[in-house]
């Protein structure tokens, strides 16, 4: 059974997208590292965390329901302000895309939001939902509000979203754990070190993991069976790293399992 874990920081929702903010800040200033989309992640998790912030002060005045379509009139200015954040870029086509999700009636902006919300398009076919819909879930779960959304099992406890990128601590003192964090809420929780988060196969030769010489704490872990992977990092000898942000660094490794034929389980903040 998925054991949940404590979010990576403590404080409120918008502590947290902030931290996200500045590690990309980092990570964007080492010279050997494509600083355009952790530059690009910093702009939208700040947009996130604001947007977290006016929906937990507006929770103070209409309780949230835990679905998007119900609590539309509390979330809509905020997310709104997550699209215009990421209009004001050149990240091309996703500028044009949220500029024009920005101007979008509220019954078509609601929609989209509630079709993502209850599973009828993947992350991979509305990734921009996700991100509009991330700080809106990550409050939810601050607040003890359940999101109503469908269940299934190797996904999200919480929320019912998909693993974005997974966590490694093979520390002799630790042992050897392996966690899943959520792309949509931002949950940590526990999961068997061999098994596939998608199809469940849990047989040692159909899960073969590659690693880098460039990145040795990364490892692509597919699955045979369904040809699909995650990517989890190790984090045992270095503290300050937050899977999510850092997993732009190693964007070439995605690209190498989409050669090889792999599809990657939930897409990272990159859309890959």
């Amino acid at each position: 059974m998925a054991t949940p874990l404590r979010a990576e920081h403590s404080g409120t929702e918008a502590r947290v997208f902030d931290a996200r903010a500045t590690r990309a800040d980092v990570l964007a200033s080492e010279p050997s590292v494509d600083a355009e989309p952790l530059r690009f992640a910093a702009i939208l998790l700040r947009a996130q965390g604001e947007a977290a912030a006016a929906i937990r002060s507006g929770h103070s005045v209409r309780a949230l329901a835990g679905d998007p379509l119900e609590d539309l009139p509390s979330i809509s200015a905020p997310l709104r302000s997550v699209l215009r954040a990421i209009s004001r870029e050149r990240a091309e086509p996703i500028a044009e895309s949220a500029r024009a999700r920005a101007d979008e009636d509220d019954r078509t902006f609601g929609t989209r939001l509630g079709v993502f919300w209850k599973g009828g398009l993947s992350s991979a076919e509305d990734g921009l939902s996700r991100a509009l819909l991330r700080p809106y879930a990550e409050t939810l779960r601050g607040l003890s509000v359940p999101a109503k959304r469908p269940r299934t099992r190797g996904r999200c406890p919480a929320c019912g979203g998909g693993p974005g990128v997974g966590r490694r601590r093979s520390a002799e003192s630790q042992g050897a754990v392996r966690t899943l964090l959520c792309a949509l809420c931002g949950l940590e929780w526990t999961t068997p070190r061999i098994r596939c988060p998608g199809c469940f196969e849990a047989e040692p030769a159909k899960l073969p993991a590659f690693t880098s010489d460039r990145h040795p704490n990364v490892r692509i872990e597919t699955c045979e069976t369904c040809r699909r992977y995650v990517k989890t990092i190790d984090t045992s000898l270095d503290e300050r790293i937050l899977p999510e942000v850092d997993d732009l660094r190693s964007l070439a490794l995605d690209l190498w399992a989409r050669l090889e034929g792999f599809e990657r389980l939930e897409p990272g903040l990159a859309g890959i």
